[in-house]
């Protein structure tokens, strides 16, 4: 039975082969802020539940009057033609969902032709290769778009949502493309002083959550542009027609002259109930996986924009569980950049309790200055759900198990330790830091409690 909401996810993504680090090596510093993009894009994706993701290239074999599809079985790809020969990517094949959207195109009169044993281009395997990465497992199907015009690739789009909803299962989709090559003096199509105005109007129109104000685009303005992507995003807004626009730029930068945006166009949840803006899915799992990403959006966002992401109180899950937390925020050289946390729920759920400490150990930890929006990519982010605390001796202490808690007998000063602290190896050096945190003098009789944790960290 057909399912009217099999796309759960469709989204854009950038392609330059400079991403991948072992193509791009030292270079990717200037294209961090796409690769963590393409992490919280990944992120999204598996909280989607999407089992396939379907992705379409502007760099396939093209056909002048036809969409192309691989059909090799598994899909493979290589970046040997970017000195990285070893640096692959492979996933298995959809060959149902092909099938039905071979045949759901047939029926609009648009030929599908397979590309037989055919190796994928660099715009279809580098973003597989940051869903790889990033620890999205299921099934790919690789498309590529043609020379027929605008309203013939919109059509496609529409063709590849109704033969996922004649499979019935969640699915996700990629429109594959940079933008503007042309926006600087180096950019390796030359420059244009128009080009600039293309991928500003392709931002405004996802920013404002208007997608279809890219379909009217002047065709002058694309072509002085000099983009890829244009009509990948175009089948993309096709096939999201008919469900909600819950457009996001997750992130968008151009510094090589050329413009790369990671974005959202809609997110639904499998099962046919339209996905709220602040809800989030229950599978426990990915939850838990990602609790690390919903501590960046929550910072990233309130750092830029000065909002607070919204958590419903119907969470399923471990989100809808009451629990207390703490948020650690670090540079990727490894320095800790802030770390607040609460030894005893003061919120509802744990969704609620991690974004407002996110957002305080981003701004409120008082060892640090603020965070700033020029550092947000050079962040990492780690989760630790506590435990309830239970009553111990000191020999009851393990720090590379247990977090500590000390306080007075007055029960005045308290201070806590998380475990598996770098530097802290005994239960001795463990009390006398969380007790120094507290302000509690030296040789202050103390009460102890230990706690367990569970810590989820970027990777």
């Amino acid at each position: 039975m057909g399912n009217a909401s099999a796309i759960v996810f469709s989204g854009i993504a950038p392609h330059p082969p400079i991403m991948v680090p072992e193509v791009g090596r030292e270079a990717i510093a200037a294209v961090q802020g796409s690769i963590d993009a393409m992490a919280e894009l990944t992120s999204r994706i598996i909280q989607s539940g999407a089992e396939t993701v379907v992705i379409i290239s502007p760099h396939a074999p093209l056909s002048a009057d036809a969409f192309v599809s691989y059909h090799s079985q598994p899909l493979h790809g290589d970046f040997a033609n970017f000195r990285a020969p070893a640096t692959t990517v492979e996933f298995p094949l959809d060959d149902e969902l092909l099938a039905a959207i071979v045949n759901a195109a047939a029926d609009q009169n648009y030929e599908v032709p397979a590309l037989e044993d055919a190796k994928l281009d660099h715009g279809t395997a580098v973003p597989l290769y940051f869903l790889d990465r990033n620890g999205w497992q299921g099934r790919v199907v690789a498309l590529g778009y043609s020379f027929l015009g605008n309203e013939d690739h919109v059509k496609f789009g529409e063709c590849i949502r109704k033969a996922s909803e004649s499979v019935g299962r969640a699915v996700a989709f990629i429109a594959s493309g940079d933008l503007s090559h042309r926006l600087k003096p180096e950019a390796p199509a030359g420059y244009n002083p128009s080009a600039h105005l293309f991928d500003e109007q392709v931002v405004d129109a996802l920013t404002r959550n208007t997608p279809g104000q890219i379909i009217d685009i002047d065709p002058d303005l694309r072509r002085a542009a000099g983009e890829c992507g244009y009509r990948s995003i175009l089948v993309a807004l096709g096939l999201a027609e008919s469900l909600r626009a819950a457009c996001e730029v997750l992130h968008y930068e151009a510094p090589f002259g050329v413009g790369y945006l990671v974005a959202q166009l809609t997110d639904v949840k499998a099962g046919g109930a339209k996905k709220s803006d602040s809800a989030l899915v229950s599978d426990q799992t990915s939850i838990q996986e990602n609790l690390p990403a919903l501590a960046r959006r929550a910072v990233e966002i309130f750092v830029s924009n000065g909002k607070r992401i919204a958590v419903s109180q119907d969470a399923a899950g471990i989100l809808g569980a009451r629990a207390a937390c703490f948020v650690s925020i670090k540079t990727r050289e490894g320095d800790l950049r802030g770390c607040i946390g609460t030894i005893e729920p003061l919120k509802e759920t744990l969704g609620e309790e991690l974004v407002a400490n996110a957002i305080s150990a981003a701004t409120r930890d008082p060892r640090f200055a603020p965070v700033e929006e020029n550092e947000l990519p050079n962040l990492k982010y780690s989760v630790d759900i506590l435990a309830a605390p239970e009553p111990a001796t000191f020999a009851d202490l393990d720090p590379a198990v247990y977090g500590v808690i000390v306080e007075d007998e007055s029960h005045v000063a308290r201070g806590l330790l998380l475990p598996d602290i770098d530097g802290v190896d005994t239960a001795e050096q463990q009390v006398n830091i969380a007790a120094r945190k507290a302000g509690i003098p030296p040789g202050t009789p103390l009460k102890l409690s230990r706690f367990r944790v569970d810590r989820f960290c970027e990777k």
